[in-house]
């Protein structure tokens, strides 16, 4: 089976033999890893421990995968003299640093679950998100980001006088990566790190047992591009085989890899896909700074010769525009594009301009630890930018119609999604969960999608993206690839705005180069002949910048609130 799998010409041939529904099961070429992340710290540390885990350059600040299972035990130790215990909610409100990668590893080996929050939220966000969690305790940074005053914030939830947290009663503990303290019963990260004895961490290395692959890892919020974030429960077991098999797919089992992460940390994306893939591997991760910077992207990508990187579409259109008037030299074999979908444009950008060897797409959510489908060794353009890949080992998926049916190959539907990487359950939230998952065990995810005949998956929309014009079903996305390859344009984002006859009507929301700007006759007369009419553009508006979740989705919803000044 290993040697069928790996020859996709014959993979083709059975998966058109056995079934023209939109059903499709990767068996797998070998079993699941029954670890947990602490674990799994322990072997990588055993095998590579002299090699870097992590850098992060804004920092300058570099840790051996030795030193970081060490300083992990020394942190979880400590966590444990603060008062915590296994299972207490440990939340991580920071950016992309090196404490980010050592307090995520801590948590697991102390068997907290660790809850990543946003690190621009404001206020609001930063109670709702420990009040629905039950956080324990806080650990987040002194310095600020951009204008973003974490302490400021911090005390407003937290007032000196009060003696505790009155909005969020579960909190109990405040802990500041820096030298000072928001108030008298805070404490410093570093402080926390050496009070850790040699019994404490001799007692956490004896403890890994009691911990279960099965039990919580991390509480990890959704992106929230269509309301107020969920929050999934997601394993040890789920994070630690979705991030293996992810970075076999990503090559990084085959040699040692340098990882440039240009995502935020706090997203799946950036800690399953990327911090934990890379744990798996022996991969170095480069971090290069701590708010998004295509410059410092680049830069770090070329000092520290990055042979893979991650991103999403925005971030490589941004990297593309960057390298072509910079003409570094690089050494980037591999691109891992997801968020969104890469565009046939930005594919060939990405190999010339970036000298990207292979690029590959990547799909998944919060909800499947990372990644549910991703690009096979050797996929093509088409492959690569229509669709998001095929079916990830040990995974079953399949497309729906309304009445829960699986439809044709080629059928638009809603895609399901079975399997090992599936959350637990929505904290706090038993109807949603039942709303999304089946007693079966399958999960709706609320994405509109196809099977093809080679059972690669194409992403037409968000069930909520789609937009219904006089009774017509509309897919944005066939827009918006027809609209990226007008040469003027950057970036084509498309949404239904209400219309009092037809129900909704076709908005292009569009960045262009040296903002140039396109009128609707403009647009119409590019779409004219190659999509039905009633799916034209009537609205044209030319944007500078999409409002964005910090993981780079476009939030439709709010463009669309915008645009109608609701």
């Amino acid at each position: 089976m290993k040697r069928l799998i790996g020859n996709k010409t014959i993979l083709y041939q059975i998966i058109r033999k056995h079934s023209q529904l939109s059903y499709v099961h990767n068996i797998g070429t070998e079993p699941l890893r029954p670890l947990t992340v602490g674990r799994l710290l322990e072997r990588t540390a055993t095998e590579h421990g002299t090699s870097s885990a992590v850098i992060s350059c804004h920092q300058n600040v570099t840790l051996t995968f030795r030193e970081l299972l060490d300083r992990a035990d020394r942190l979880a130790g400590g966590l444990r003299r603060l008062g915590l215990r296994p299972g207490d909610k440990i939340a991580l409100w920071a950016p992309n640093m090196a404490e980010w990668y050592l307090t995520f590893m801590a948590c697991a080996r102390g068997g907290f679950v660790m809850v990543p929050v946003n690190p621009f939220y404001l206020q609001k966000e930063l109670e709702y998100s420990l009040k629905k969690a039950d956080v324990s305790a806080l650990i987040y940074r002194e310095e600020s980001l951009r204008r973003q005053n974490f302490v400021e914030i911090v005390r407003k939830i937290w007032p000196e006088t009060a003696g505790n947290c009155r909005s969020v009663p579960t909190l109990r503990k405040l802990i500041v990566i820096g030298d000072g303290k928001t108030c008298a019963s805070s404490h410093t990260f570093n402080e926390v790190l050496d009070s850790a004895t040699s019994k404490c961490t001799s007692t956490i290395k004896k403890e890994q047992d009691l911990i279960r692959a099965d039990d919580p890892c991390c509480i990890q919020f959704t992106s929230g591009t269509t309301g107020f974030s969920k929050a999934p429960i997601v394993s040890h077991f789920s994070i630690v085989n979705n991030g293996y098999f992810i970075g076999k797919r990503n090559r990084l089992n085959q040699k040692h890899h340098t990882l440039c992460i240009q995502n935020p940390l706090f997203h799946a994306y950036g800690s399953v896909i990327g911090l934990i893939g890379a744990l798996n591997h022996g991969t170095t991760v480069v971090l290069p700074t701590d708010a998004y910077d295509p410059q410092k992207n680049l830069n770090a990508i070329k000092q520290h010769a990055c042979t893979v990187v991650y991103g999403t579409p925005t971030m490589y259109v941004d990297l593309v525009n960057l390298q072509k008037q910079k003409r570094e030299k690089l050494q980037l074999e591999i691109a891992v594009s997801g968020g969104a979908i890469c565009t046939p444009n930005l594919f060939e950008s990405m190999k010339e301009v970036l000298q990207v060897r292979e690029v590959k797409s990547i799909y998944g959510l919060t909800e499947s630890s990372g990644s549910t489908f991703q690009s096979l060794d050797g996929d093509d353009k088409y492959q690569c930018t229509r669709t998001v890949g095929y079916l990830q080992e040990h995974l079953e998926a399949k497309i729906v119609d309304g009445a829960n049916r699986i439809v044709p190959r080629g059928t638009v539907g809603e895609l399901c999604v079975r399997g090992y990487s599936l959350f637990l359950s929505y904290y706090g939230d038993e109807a949603k969960t039942k709303e999304v998952k089946e007693d079966n065990g399958w999960f709706h995810t609320g994405d509109l999608a196809l099977l093809n005949q080679d059972g690669y998956a194409e992403i037409v929309s968000r069930l909520k993206d789609m937009i219904i014009r006089g009774g017509e079903n509309i897919y944005p996305r066939e827009i918006e690839d027809l609209l990226d390859t007008h040469p003027d344009v950057i970036e084509a984002q498309v949404v239904g705005l209400p219309h009092e006859r037809l129900g909704e009507e076709v908005c292009a929301c569009l960045r262009t180069k040296d903002n140039k700007q396109l009128t609707v006759e403009d647009v119409k007369e590019f779409c004219a002949g190659t999509i039905a009419s009633f799916k034209v553009p009537t609205v044209v508006k030319i944007m500078a910048a999409f409002p964005q979740t910090q993981s780079g989705k476009v939030q439709k919803m709010n463009l669309v609130k915008m645009l109608t000044n609701k």
